[in-house]
């Protein structure tokens, strides 16, 4: 079996250190991968520090992963050796029911055969599933993106997490020419909103705690740019958008950010806050507004989200780490230092 150098952590106060796992001999139809690139998401941290339940250990997290494909299974078609490729936060589900069908794999409900994470849950073989913090990677062709050529493979690694779970309630809500847009927060995820609002002809603003990343904010398609720091902020955006598309991780009253919408106008939330937040529904009754929640895409959405961030030129702001470098990029990721994804090389793991 492919053996793959990995970083893991064995415990939720734990370290991340070197470790060997193996992976799957690919099927017919599957796919063994170089990784050469993976992202760090929030949703790493929070899974690794045993923050969202129970995690079994050790953990090899990942799900925004890059690569080269070096090997293929004898009924492979749509991939080949050489291949750009992309893998995001689940690899398998049942491909047989009503949602699987219509596009919406991430939500598949077969009990049998659910939806199958890229790291923390059980695969097709038995075993447990292990992210891209690795050097190698298995995985069905279904469940596989294609990386456009014109998307370095580094800036492309976190769109296939941050990328998607923007892309998602934008294109859901109707973000477009004639639609104003606010994204609250502008870390991994906001940045990747504000660029993606931008490409599809919306007027774009930001709303964040303060002004340190305005001149960025701006650089990525905003026209406006909010800091709740100032006081009556939200107070005079009363009415102003159609959507809210909220990336904060923390549990607050959202009522504020419902009266920033216009009528029939939507709050999106993609943060998953580990905590309830609050919200008054009449706030909501007024002028029928929506608070709603979003969750990635299905595999020919994120296709789509690729080719898109291609065509417009589009791609993570990163600033790439060696594995050695995990630990303390964990720490700067919860202290908002970062701008804007951390993406480990894995040619350090080998160094």
């Amino acid at each position: 079996m492919p053996q793959a150098i990995a970083y893991a952590i064995d415990s939720p106060t734990g370290r991340f250190s070197r470790t060997t796992i193996e992976r799957r001999e690919p099927g017919p139809t599957e796919v063994l991968f170089d990784v050469k690139y993976a992202g760090i998401c929030h949703s790493d941290i929070h899974t690794a520090r045993g923050e969202w339940g129970p995690t079994t250990y050790p953990l090899v997290p990942g799900h925004e992963i890059a690569g080269i494909v070096t090997q293929v299974g004898s009924q492979v078609t749509k991939f080949a050796v050489g291949d750009r490729i992309g893998v995001g936060c689940y690899v398998d589900s049942c491909g047989e029911c009503e949602l699987c069908t219509s596009g919406w794999e991430n939500f598949c409900q077969s009990e049998d055969a659910p939806t199958v994470w890229t790291y923390g849950d059980t695969g097709r073989d038995g075993r447990p599933t292990a992210g891209g913090y690795s050097t190698v990677f298995t995985v069905e062709q279904d469940y596989a993106l294609h990386i456009p050529e014109s998307i370095p493979l580094e800036k492309a690694a976190p769109l296939l997490c941050a990328g998607i779970t923007l892309y998602s309630p934008l294109k859901r809500f109707g973000a477009g020419p004639g639609k104003r847009v606010a994204i609250v927060g502008m870390g991994g995820l906001g940045h990747m909103g504000v660029q993606i609002a931008a490409a599809m002809g919306a007027e774009v603003a930001v709303i964040s705690h303060g002004r340190s990343k305005e001149a960025d904010a701006k650089r990525f398609g905003a026209t406006e740019f909010y800091a709740t720091s100032e006081p009556g902020t939200l107070e005079g955006l009363r009415r102003s958008f159609d959507l809210i598309v909220t990336t904060l991780s923390i549990a607050e009253d959202v009522t504020p950010l419902i009266e920033c919408l216009t009528m029939f106008g939507a709050l999106v939330d993609v943060g998953l806050p580990e905590d309830a937040v609050e919200v008054k529904v009449g706030a909501m009754c007024t002028g029928n507004r929506t608070f709603a929640g979003s969750n990635l895409g299905g595999i020919g959405m994120i296709q789509e989200m690729l080719d898109f961030c291609a065509e417009h030129g589009l791609a993570a702001e990163t600033e790439v780490i060696g594995g050695e470098d995990i630990n303390e990029a964990y720490d700067r990721v919860v202290a908002s230092d970062v701008r804007y994804r951390f993406v480990i090389d894995t040619s350090t793991f080998t160094a």
